[in-house]
């Protein structure tokens, strides 16, 4: 079977290519947040056991591991800096100065440090910050930004080398944060569960701050794809992404290879690899595998957008990332409404089988809902906001009607 992109592609196309790649980006990034939203996340391997839903559980559980857990935010921030290449390079050829573009990154740190009040998880504040680091490298080659990308994604953490060394916060204390923070997201007072959340994203950054570097090495692979014109005429780099289509069966074994090291199952596993050096490498090895198999989700999905059979359904995911602001927004506020206790208490009740069922009927409601939304109007409500804020007046927002 041949993997040739039929071209040349027209530039509709290419946007569509674009949105519906961040439509499908985040799908993933739902149902990773769904399981946090529902508290699943905090719970011990004893309280999941009970569920009864367990059964079901224990398939979905890797599964989600392997496919989806950090690999669809990998997806997402790639896009971001696609996103930031192409700004900055209509940015040029408008003559628009820096300060529109640090204006808009000010706007977007608002919003999420506004989301992380109710959301520990935000990742909107960290583009914000991370969009300001780039700027310094927004002129170097491809070539150069993708390679320093990877080494930001590869090289070790000290966060995570304190972490398995003994020197970072002892295993106690996550039990006692994943408790609290159980405990006030499942309080119906609203205060104390904002409390919690607040708490908690204490205790995740300082912890978990080695994500950052991983994040922003995504980033640069991103920007790299931007400016290199991968992504904006894939017929003429086919051989790219034909290359590119590796990333993903390699992807696929090295995240099976971690979850079976998150098990304890890996051969010599206990003489090898269950040290704190061996661990920590484990750990680095699971940040690097999802930025491969981010790439070759992104390479499939370029792959089988080619295809006029494929693009007429997948092109149903372009307004949801037209709207990906506005989605990822609203995809918290159902979450805390389905899973809290300030809502309808859910819960791990149904445990990862619920996670899947609310993932299904939220993401197919957004698609529609999205669909109808920009067939009235110009922006999703979000990114109407984000753009009247950075530009200083309210934009227009109704569609204009189509000439006869």
């Amino acid at each position: 079977m041949s993997i040739d992109l039929p071209g040349p592609t027209l530039g509709s196309q290419r946007l569509d290519l674009l949105d519906a790649l961040r439509g499908f980006a985040l799908s993933g990034v739902l149902m990773a947040n769904l399981v946090a939203f529902s508290s699943y996340f905090f719970l011990s391997s004893e309280a999941s056991a009970a569920l009864p839903t367990a059964a079901m559980d224990r398939l979905l559980d890797p599964a989600i591991g392997i496919l989806v857990s950090g690999k669809f935010i990998s997806l997402f921030s790639l896009l971001f800096g696609v996103g930031f290449a192409l700004q900055m390079q209509r940015n040029a050829a408008r003559d628009e100065g820096l300060r529109r573009y640090l204006r808009r990154l000010g706007v977007l740190l608002a919003i999420g440090l506004l989301h992380a009040a109710l959301w520990w998880g935000d990742i909107l504040r960290y583009y914000a910050v991370l969009g300001l680091l780039l700027l310094p490298l927004a002129r170097l080659r491809p070539r150069t930004l993708a390679a320093l990308g990877m080494l930001l994604v590869v090289l070790p953490h000290p966060s995570l080398s304190a972490w398995f060394s003994g020197n970072g916060p002892p295993p106690a204390t996550q039990d006692q944060a994943y408790a609290a923070a159980l405990a006030a997201f499942s309080s119906h007072d609203l205060a104390t569960m904002l409390r919690g959340n607040w708490l908690f994203n204490s205790w995740w950054v300082p912890v978990h701050w080695g994500l950052v570097p991983s994040i922003s090495g995504c980033m640069l692979v991103g920007a790299a794809l931007g400016n290199s014109g991968v992504l904006r005429d894939p017929a003429r780099h086919a051989l790219f992404w034909k290359r590119l289509l590796l990333a993903f069966p390699v992807g696929l074994a090295l995240a099976f290879f971690v979850k079976l090291g998150d098990y304890g199952r890996l051969p010599m596993q206990a003489a090898w690899l269950d040290n704190d050096a061996g661990r920590m490498l484990l750990r680095e090895l699971n940040q690097a595998t999802a930025l491969v198999l981010a790439l070759g989700y992104a390479a499939v999905f370029v792959w089988l957008f080619a295809r006029p059979a494929w693009r007429r359904w997948m092109q149903h995911l372009a307004p949801v990332g037209r709207m990906a602001l506005s989605n990822y927004l609203t995809q918290t506020l159902v979450g805390i409404a389905l899973f809290y206790g300030v809502g309808l208490k859910l819960g791990p009740s149904y445990g990862l089988v619920g996670v899947v069922v609310v993932w299904a009927l939220l993401f197919g409601a957004q698609i529609v809902f999205s669909r109808w939304w920009l067939a009235r109007f110009r922006f999703g409500p979000a990114e109407w906001a984000w753009r009247s804020l950075t530009y200083g007046q309210w934009q227009p927002m109704r569609s204009q009607p189509r000439p006869a």
